[in-house]
């Protein structure tokens, strides 16, 4: 009994200092963000629409609910709640991150001496080129995102994750950064990205076959007919739910989610490909981008 409420303790205090840190990160990228999305809108207002800020925000929201939030410390009690958390960091957080187009607001927001170190460090590294163009391959993304999903979700690993706190945050880190690669192929924010890629015309099949996996999952899950995860067994119940209950709502909140953040996407792109006048315009445009502004000297200095 001692080395139980001392595992407990231990779990609340570590649950705790998560979700502070995780607060405090996400409210410095909200705020240098911000600074330096105000700069570039001075510099070239029409290639930074307010709705990218909304974006961005609400992706980093998402996180902080999937990590920072009181609902976080359930994901040991509630496989559903579990669940969501992938979903959030996956399906929610990932696209809308990349929506915002962090990367130069993100860079005009840090300090001068380090935006000055940032852009040595990439025009002095030709190899960062190479990474990013393999790191923007359809199918090594694809790859990816079904590997994170399919591999966390092995009971082995899936049991590491919940009794290594370690683990745990390797495998949140997995989950987001294999969203933020899945979907990086489908959101790309600048034309010469959009324009370099020959095949978003099969950007609707890379969605579909995305759901493969997810689906083949959610199915085990909801109807395998047995608790799969043994650690939700002994888990202390806080909602009128049975393990294998509890089960069936992860698996169909999976399929459902998915469904529509994959299809969503899809009818999007089709339609742009398909609407008239636009066919051969934007076959091979991406669904979202903007221009990169030039910024004056004068505009490029941090306060």
């Amino acid at each position: 009994m001692p080395f139980e409420i001392h595992a407990h303790a231990q779990h609340d205090y570590f649950s705790w200092l998560i979700s502070s840190v995780t607060t405090v990160i996400l409210v410095h990228l909200v705020f240098v963000y911000s600074r330096g999305w105000f700069r570039l809108r001075r510099a070239s207002p029409l290639s930074f629409p307010p709705w990218r800020v909304g974006a961005f925000v609400a992706g980093l929201f998402s996180l902080w609910i999937a990590l920072g939030s009181p609902l976080a410390a359930l994901d040991h009690q509630l496989l559903t709640v579990h669940m969501m958390k992938h979903l959030l960091l996956m399906t929610v957080g990932a696209p809308l991150i990349l929506l915002g187009a962090p990367a130069m607001p993100l860079l005009c927001g840090l300090p001068k001496w380090l935006m000055r170190l940032s852009l040595l460090l990439r025009s002095s590294t030709p190899r960062l080129s190479l990474l990013r163009h393999f790191l923007s391959n359809p199918v090594f993304c694809w790859l990816a995102g079904t590997a994170a999903v399919i591999a966390w979700h092995i009971p082995t690993l899936f049991q590491l994750g919940l009794s290594s706190n370690t683990w745990h945050i390797v495998e949140n880190a997995c989950f987001l950064s294999a969203g933020l690669l899945f979907w990086r192929p489908i959101i790309r924010t600048r034309a010469r990205e959009a324009n370099g890629h020959q095949w978003s015309m099969f950007m609707p099949l890379y969605l579909f076959l995305g759901t493969l996996p997810c689906d083949i999952l959610s199915a085990f899950l909801t109807f395998c007919g047995r608790v799969v995860y043994p650690s939700y067994v002994s888990a202390a119940r806080i909602v009128n739910l049975s393990p294998l209950q509890d089960q069936e709502c992860a698996g169909a909140l999976m399929w459902v989610c998915v469904t529509f953040a994959y299809l969503i996407p899809a009818v999007v792109i089709t339609m742009r490909m398909l609407s008239p006048g636009r066919a051969q315009k934007e076959a091979h445009v991406a669904m979202y981008e903007f221009p990169a502004p030039k910024l004056r000297s004068s505009e490029a200095e941090v306060v």
